[in-house]
């Protein structure tokens, strides 16, 4: 494979040599360079806004248990760095049994060479900083490979970046999900595995591509995954239009990979080990929940909730999903139309439409969906088992991922197409440099000829093409919620007494995936000094397979019953001893119940279960040391 190349992306009647990757000279940040990382981090910042109007407590108000989570997350990372424990595993969550956390979501790539940041910032204030950051730097990248790499026009690689930045997929997981905003390492590994076959580099870029994906490893092994496809498909459309170049280069390409795959596989061996092997690992997630995750074809041109022209009713009718796509009617109009123009010129243009197809067709899922409905038309996934490894974990939708990407790369395709419109000839179409004993090529016309007045025109439609597409899908501000900072016992330390070394502190309700958001961000917002039981993550169940939370004991799950209907239910004896059982499960030292809407009646069961409490500070707590032995 060689590199992309401006010459990908002209004419493709030309002898495949013409094709071959040039040397380009260095380019050093230039001031449209810094501008647009400029705007940018810009962006960046107004996306999350509405988090700095009160940082300490707001959190999203779509996924605000996965925003407590990623704060968790951000303290175990300084955590892990401040005591010099294992952060592949915590016992500071789900006590005693604890958390793999290289087998959820963990963001170690990020928590870690930020714990100092964490540390003196808070993990509130360095999940809104690294959020914005993380658009940004997305986008950045995106950019950086776009200009250098692919097209000429510098407004035409900033466009390109900034949907590779702030897609409406992306910023849907913006909230609350950080992690699938943060592929500020995708570009660069697509650009490392389209260099491969570059002669005489494939030690140096086999080296790179290796450090790169056993970095993203620890970032989001998902996101990954479906870079490792798509690059996969578009190696093979390459092949198959360009047989002679591919032919030529597939020692280099295979040796190149052949060192990526190994020094990625030395870096990342054991965590990858400790994964599925380690304590509370787990093999699938039980039901196959997220197969039946298709994407619905009315996404496709609806406008996503978060951006101007996007309409948050507009879920009712289509269901609650993931908004991958979401793309808006005029941005699918437009890429329909692109292709058509740009696939008989550009080998570039058509891998994007390759792209879009596959990838299109394999997110719609096991059934295919019109507008919320499910049709009785099969779709591919219902021809995929659903117990193949890797494939187990993923959701259908999550595909369009890269549709969205591809679709970013077209949008800067376009752009650059439209530039080069009304340019000399000379100026339009690339001319490689000779090779060694071969006489300079000539120029299809003189680089000062005049362009072609009739081809004016297209420079200014394509241009408002592009910008009348893109506008709509400019971001809101995040929406987000207030949340009740944790008790004053609890942030001042009062807690200290009451929980010795080796016990842990019982919140109530008991954070769980449903239940106990706030007392999970009691762990996270005191850097995690207490452990707690239960907690948001995935676990294996008794049989090994992945599920949501740790497995509900029977005064959890009591505690939980009892907040839903609003009332104590009639107790026994035995509800009493489970009591008592699960507080010595969970090595309890202390019971604390704060602020809560449903605070009496939790404060009720809690005496009946277990005695009265005292009132220490502004909590409610049961010392159970001298109960529970």
């Amino acid at each position: 494979m060689p590199v992309i190349d401006p010459s990908l992306n002209s004419r493709t009647d030309a002898d495949p040599a013409e094709v071959e990757p040039t040397r380009r000279p260095r380019r050093r940040p230039a001031r449209a360079d810094l501008l647009a990382l400029g705007a940018y981090v810009l962006l960046g910042v107004f996306v999350c806004l509405n988090y700095w109007g009160d940082v300490q407590a707001r959190v999203s108000s779509h996924l605000p248990t996965d925003h407590s989570w990623f704060e968790w997350l951000f303290a175990h990372g300084a955590y892990s760095l401040r005591h010099l424990e294992n952060p592949l595993f915590t016992a500071r969550q789900n006590a005693p049994d604890g958390v793999n956390m290289m087998a959820n979501t963990s963001l170690l790539g990020v928590t870690l060479p930020l714990a100092p940041l964490t540390m003196l910032l808070g993990p509130q204030v360095m999940y809104a900083l690294y959020l914005g950051g993380a658009l940004a730097a997305t986008a950045g990248t995106g950019y950086w490979v776009l200009s250098r790499h692919l097209v000429r026009s510098r407004a035409a690689a900033f466009v390109g970046g900034a949907f590779l930045g702030f897609a409406p997929g992306i910023i849907h997981h913006a909230n609350g999900q950080p992690n699938f905003v943060s592929n500020f390492l995708l570009p660069l590994i697509v650009l490392r595995v389209l260099r491969l076959g570059e002669p005489g580099r494939w030690r140096r870029n086999g080296l790179v591509l290796g450090v790169l994906v056993a970095y993203q490893i620890f970032i989001n092994e998902e996101m990954l995954l479906l870079t490792a496809l798509a690059c996969l498909v578009v190696v093979l459309a390459y092949a198959v239009q360009r047989p002679a170049a591919t032919r030529a280069a597939a020692g280099t390409f295979l040796a190149g990979l052949g060192v990526a795959g190994g020094l990625a596989l030395l870096l990342a061996a054991y965590p990858i080990w400790y994964q599925f092997n380690g304590p509370q690992s787990y093999r699938g997630l039980q039901g196959g929940v997220f197969h039946n995750w298709g994407e619905d074809l009315v996404a496709f041109v609806t406008f996503a909730r978060d951006t101007w022209a996007g309409d948050p009713a507009v879920e009712k009718t289509i269901g609650l999903t993931e908004q991958n796509t979401w793309f808006g009617w005029p941005l699918v109009l437009l890429s329909v139309v692109a292709l058509v123009l740009l696939v008989r010129r550009s080998l570039a243009a058509r891998i994007v439409a390759v792209l879009i197809v596959v990838f299109s067709v394999a997110a719609i899922g096991p059934v295919v969906r019109f507008n919320g409905v499910e049709t009785a038309v099969r779709g591919p996934w219902s021809y995929v088992p659903d117990d193949l490894p890797l494939v187990e974990m993923m959701m259908p939708t999550r595909l369009t991922l890269v549709v969205a990407a591809a679709v970013g790369v077209l949008l800067a395709l376009t752009w650059d197409a439209a530039y080069r419109q009304g340019r000399p000839v000379a100026d339009r179409a690339r001319v490689p440099a000779p090779r060694a004993g071969e006489p300079a090529p000539t120029t299809p016309r003189d680089a000062s000829a005049p362009a072609a007045p009739r081809r004016r025109w297209l420079r200014p439609v394509g241009y408002a093409a592009v910008t009348l597409a893109v506008l709509p899908l400019l971001p809101r501000p995040l929406p987000a919620q207030p949340m009740d900072p944790p008790p004053h016992f609890i942030t001042a330390g009062g807690w200290r007494p009451y929980v010795p070394a080796g016990r842990t502190l019982v919140p109530v309700p008991i954070p769980s995936n449903v239940h106990g958001l706030p007392t999970l961000r009691w762990s996270a917002l005191t850097e995690q000094e207490f452990p707690i039981p239960g907690g948001y993550f995935i676990g294996p169940n008794e049989v090994g397979e992945g599920v949501f939370g740790a497995p509900n004991r029977p005064t959890s799950s009591l505690i939980y019953s009892t907040m839903d209907a609003g009332a104590v239910p009639a107790l026994t004896d035995e509800n009493r001893r489970q009591a008592v059982e699960d507080l010595r499960f969970w090595r309890a030292s202390v019971v604390v119940l704060g602020a809560h809407p449903r605070e009496a009646v939790l404060r009720e069961l809690v005496t009946a279960l277990i005695g009265p409490p005292q009132r220490v500070d502004d909590v409610w707590i049961w010392d159970v040391r001298t109960l529970v032995g």
